[in-house]
């Protein structure tokens, strides 16, 4: 027997892609972003400013990393907003996926070829904000084509693929010296998993409603706000986002982590990321997957991003004061569970919480600036907390800072509570909370 709330949520989401071949579509992706987003920002990035700048790699390091992700910052809010508005016969997703796929497969290469730090700065810039056209496309396929019901199992793979992207990415590069051998891997790699995803999707030409016609500067610039007090439950999903991202952004500094606190030499810290990185995106993975449709089945979200941030405050509080490198396998490890059902969950509860059916290309994207902005925010103060207290003072603050989002999750409403005044209110005009069959 189905129940009418599904059959009314698949009607509503049509989806033009069978939910395999969706999954596949947006699995495909992302990882081909991540690898050439985060192998570099966990790896070679360092190498490459160690490499140009010497002893003042670490400052170049944050300096590269934060600029950049101010530019991813402004680039998803608006590829999500002119994703919405893409009339292209090729379909609307489809379009920038192949756009940033292709556009950012080049840049990151040419990251290879710079002799300056100003020229790392410059490419990695484009580099972000073309890979971010596609992500924010990929991600709105969840709003588009996934039916309510399925959206954990769905986010599960898509936090599968914030494991297997990284790993895979340092996997392909751990083995190569050539600096150009490295850089052009992940390209290569990354523009032939976006053209699968391509040719995966079915994604029907987009007809612009009355409301979308034209984009001038204000729907441009309205394109990163959504006013948290008329959208309450927004809001507040993205806080929790913002401060549980602060906290797993603290993988990009185990590199400099091992060649400060163990000695490790800057031709062995590969090997060494790569080992932490099995250990983490193990543990995610199979969090990740099975976390998913267990919450669809059971219907809550809020007990596993409570555990998800837990779990990252401990871990982070144990790797804080290490005393030798097993110590940080274990915390590391640790994280990767906690990490696993953070991504488990979360799109599928941001989706949730979206305003708009309409432009969820852009309001998605707006969450998506809860991912971006730590990799701007955490380098910015991470030399002011190296400077008070080493890595201890680094990794003891993402730990509070893990523990208070996880303590903001619980303001939203949770499954089939929405509505409910003890929670922030849902703002969209038809919230459907459909059971699976």
């Amino acid at each position: 027997m189905t129940r009418p709330d599904i059959a009314v949520d698949e009607q509503i989401i049509r989806p033009a892609t069978p939910l395999p071949r969706l999954i596949a579509t947006m699995f495909s992706s992302n990882v081909g972003a991540l690898i050439a987003l985060l192998t570099p920002l966990q790896l070679l990035l360092t190498l490459q400013t160690t490499r140009i700048a010497g002893p003042d790699a670490a400052a170049a390091f944050g300096f590269i990393t934060g600029v950049g992700a101010l530019f991813a910052l402004v680039a998803n809010p608006l590829a999500g907003r002119i994703s919405d508005r893409t009339a292209a016969r090729f379909g609307r997703r489809r379009t920038w996926i192949l756009t940033g796929s292709l556009g950012g497969s080049l840049a990151v290469f040419a990251i290879a070829f710079t002799t300056e730090i100003w020229q790392v700065a410059v490419i990695w810039c484009l580099t972000q904000s073309l890979f971010n056209f596609q992500q924010a496309a990929t991600n709105a396929l969840l709003a588009d084509q996934v039916p309510t019901h399925r959206r954990g199992t769905v986010s599960g793979f898509i936090g599968l693929a914030g494991a297997v992207g990284p790993l895979a990415g340092i996997a392909a590069v751990s083995a190569l010296t050539d600096p150009f051998m490295q850089w052009g891997i992940i390209a290569a790699i990354s523009v032939v998993l976006g053209v699968v995803a391509v040719f995966l999707l079915r994604d029907p030409q987009h007809v612009p409603s009355a409301d979308q016609a034209g984009l001038n500067l204000k729907q441009l610039l309205l394109s990163f706000w959504l006013n948290p007090r008329k959208h309450p439950a927004f809001g507040w999903a993205w806080l929790v986002r913002f401060l549980l991202t602060c906290a797993y952004a603290s993988g990009t500094y185990n590199a400099f982590f091992l060649m400060d606190r163990f000695g490790v030499a800057p031709e062995e810290v590969g090997g060494s990321v790569l080992m932490l990185s099995l250990i983490s995106v193990g543990l995610l993975a199979v969090t990740s997957v099975v976390a998913g449709p267990i919450s669809d089945r059971v219907r809550r979200q809020k007990p596993f991003v409570i555990a998800a941030g837990v779990l990252a405050a401990a871990a982070l509080t144990l790797q804080a004061f290490a005393p030798t490198i097993e110590v940080v396998y274990l915390a590391v490890a640790i994280l990767g569970i906690g990490t696993g059902l953070f991504f488990s969950i979360d799109s599928a509860m941001c989706v949730r919480m979206l305003p708009s059916a309409e432009n969820a290309g852009k309001d998605f994207a707006i969450i998506n600036m809860a991912n971006t902005l730590p990799q701007s925010f955490v380098p910015f103060i991470a030399p002011l907390l190296l400077g008070i207290g080493g890595f201890t003072a680094l990794y003891v603050t993402l730990a509070v800072i893990a523990i208070v989002g996880a303590l903001f999750v619980l303001r939203l409403p949770e499954l089939g509570r929405e509505g409910d005044p003890r929670w922030a209110l849902i703002t969209r005009e038809s919230v459907s909370t459909p059971t699976p069959v």
